[in-house]
């Protein structure tokens, strides 16, 4: 089974990558139109790549600056919210009962954490990957990672202990 073929690339990755850009996106429609353009990516530009042992790398770091490209593209722009006749916006955020702690709740406050934390714990804790990895998909040195998930994790219990307060 060749690895590079776009449709096993596709079912391999897709669930770590999706977990990665619902991190860094903050929702699932941004979310999902980064994987997609990943994906894009990879089906136009994959067949360059020269080890095929670092896909996985390729992919995470290309749906990293997708983001940010898009970040900076809103930074000019404008974004522009839909919201009801009423004024009431139309995906509204789910809360969750107090001094309630669960994987919904920490997701929460991971994506209150400022794009530097949480990119870093996310590729980590959800989707596992090494140091190593992290400062290549990151393009950063690793001892910035390992810094950056320490005060990532320090700063993401403190917004916990704030929701359970």
């Amino acid at each position: 089974m060749d690895e590079t073929l776009f449709e096993n690339v596709v079912n391999s990755h897709y669930e770590p990558l999706y977990r990665f850009a619902l991190s860094l996106a903050r929702n699932e429609p941004d979310a999902g139109d980064l994987v997609q353009q990943t994906f894009c990516r990879w089906a136009t530009h994959g067949g360059q790549l020269r080890d095929k042992s670092k896909v996985k790398s390729w992919l995470f770091t290309t749906l990293h600056r997708e983001f940010l490209g898009q970040r900076r593209h809103e930074e000019k722009f404008q974004k522009v919210e839909i919201s009801t006749e009423d004024g009431e916006e139309l995906a509204a955020e789910s809360v969750l009962p107090e001094r309630q702690l669960d994987g919904v709740g920490v997701l929460s406050a991971l994506r209150r954490l400022d794009e530097t934390y949480r990119a870093p714990l996310a590729l980590f804790y959800l989707d596992e990957h090494s140091y190593r990895d992290i400062a290549e998909i990151l393009e950063v040195p690793i001892g910035t990672v390992m810094s950056r998930i320490s005060r990532g994790k320090e700063l993401l219990r403190k917004l916990i202990l704030e929701k359970q307060a």
